[in-house]
């Protein structure tokens, strides 16, 4: 099997890294992941290397990073650039935060908004509806957890606090 990852087409490449040959194309065009030479009337092979790197771009993926991201993550790969790496990372983890505090408002204003829902009788207006459309607040939400519109609804816009 150690062989077998040395001469990889790019089919097996793509199962070997456990993503689609679109995928890899994709990295190519990108600039994440190099595109190897294709030998006068043969084919492109793809080696440990390449899996390897894949696998790096798929893992910083479900971090959250971008693929711009990413590519400065690769720049650094070769671990002796660790305090940029970290301030990366830190930056990373700064914009998770925002997006969980994000979440829990939004949490807050939906939880509201399907109790007013609840509570509602006879041939009032859905509450939900109406506060999409921006005709009324949901009622019993605490002051300072009112949220702007756009943040309420589309929370990772430039707008967000």
């Amino acid at each position: 099997m150690e062989n077998d990852l040395e001469n990889l087409t790019i089919g097996a490449f793509g199962k070997a890294a456990g993503v689609n040959v679109e995928t890899i194309r994709f990295y190519q065009h990108k600039g994440l992941l190099p595109e190897p030479a294709r030998p006068y009337g043969s084919i492109r092979r793809y080696g440990r290397a390449d899996v390897a790197r894949v696998k790096f771009v798929k893992s910083a993926q479900r971090l959250g990073f971008s693929l711009d991201e990413i590519a400065e993550l690769l720049r650094l790969e070769d671990g002796t650039h660790c305090d940029e790496a970290s301030r990366l990372a830190e930056h990373k983890l700064q914009d998770v935060r925002a997006k969980l505090a994000d979440l829990a408002r939004m949490e807050i204003v939906l939880s509201e908004l399907v109790c007013a829902c609840h509570a509602r009788k006879g041939n009032v207006s859905c509450p939900l509806i109406a506060s999409l459309q921006g005709e009324k607040e949901p009622c019993n939400v605490v002051a300072e957890r009112r949220l702007p519109f756009n943040v309420r609804f589309f929370p990772f816009s430039e707008t967000t606090p």
